[in-house]
């Protein structure tokens, strides 16, 4: 069977082109003319039978196409790129992004990338944190850490620790809390998942707080771990990745109920070709949450 193969230029063309969503500021980058990009993108646009990007009044808009390329080229660039440098180095490096979820990245990660840069020398670590929500496919993620079920799409998720969930306040505030039913005093600050609350309360024995009772959301367990510092209300969070806060004792965990409504988990795009580096972070962060659980 005869392949067909697409010409490396008007690849180049179009992934700049498609990050400066400018046929200008693509051609100063690749020392071209303007001329040559629009000429590389048509060609590449009739080779795959289909339109790249949109024409419109402020310039250029990525097509569903589009969209769905880049990321791709972006990821194949980027490994060209490291292999090129292994190379030129005379030795054997490799890179491996993460992107994970803020409060497990302040909470357990940072503590321990000591260990693991000093075991895996040679991996160099680019990280990233998201608030749970994220595209590991456009951001070009080897592997995401995140907060849930482990029932992501088109994912395979490993398991690494659980994350109750408890009340987390102000020594000040938790001075007026005798009973759990005296949370209800204070504004409730939680995530965007709305039956927090109301699983804690119902596991305390408690009644669900009303319909109208003031509540602050927040898209970060560390930034509503500052408004509690802060006495802005009583916030629900793991406080397992808070230790640091409650051992210094500017928050306090007044109930000891906790409930469990997910825990964190190690996910890759079943798309995403596992890598040595891939496979030896995986397993060493997998071996530091189980001794964590241990301790």
């Amino acid at each position: 069977m005869t392949r067909s193969y697409i010409p490396l230029n008007a690849l180049r063309a179009f992934e700049a082109a498609a990050r400066h969503l400018s046929f200008t500021h693509a051609a100063i980058e690749l020392n071209v003319t303007h001329s040559a990009i629009s000429q590389q993108v048509k060609a590449l646009e009739a080779h795959l039978n289909c339109q790249l990007f949109a024409r419109v009044s402020r310039g250029l808009m990525l097509t569903t196409e589009g969209e769905n390329l880049l990321p791709v080229l972006n990821d194949s660039f980027d490994r060209i790129a490291d292999t090129l440098d292994r190379f030129a180095a005379s030795q054997r490096r490799e890179k491996l992004k993460i992107g994970v979820v803020g409060t497990f990245a302040t909470g357990f990660l940072l503590s321990r990338l000591d260990s693991f840069r000093r075991r895996f020398s040679h991996i160099d670590l680019h990280l990233s944190t998201h608030n749970n929500r994220v595209d590991p496919a456009a951001e070009g993620l080897d592997y995401t850490i995140r907060f849930g079920s482990g029932a992501w799409h088109g994912t395979e998720a490993i398991f690494l620790c659980d994350a109750p969930l408890s009340p987390l306040c102000s020594p000040l505030l938790a001075g007026e809390l005798q009973y759990p039913a005296d949370v209800l005093k204070f504004t409730l600050l939680r995530s965007y998942r709305r039956d927090e609350w109301n699983a804690w309360l119902q596991a305390a024995g408690e009644r669900a707080p009303s319909p109208t009772h003031p509540v602050m959301v927040f898209d970060s367990s560390i930034t509503m771990l500052e408004a509690a510092q802060a006495g802005a209300g009583i916030a629900i969070a793991p406080p397992g990745m808070f230790t640091h806060l409650l051992n210094t004792e500017r928050i306090v965990q007044p109930f000891s109920t906790q409930i469990s409504l997910g825990g964190y988990w190690l996910t890759r795009l079943q798309s995403r070709q596992e890598t040595v580096a891939m496979r030896d972070f995986a397993a060493w962060i997998a071996t530091q949450t189980r001794e964590a659980q241990g301790d």
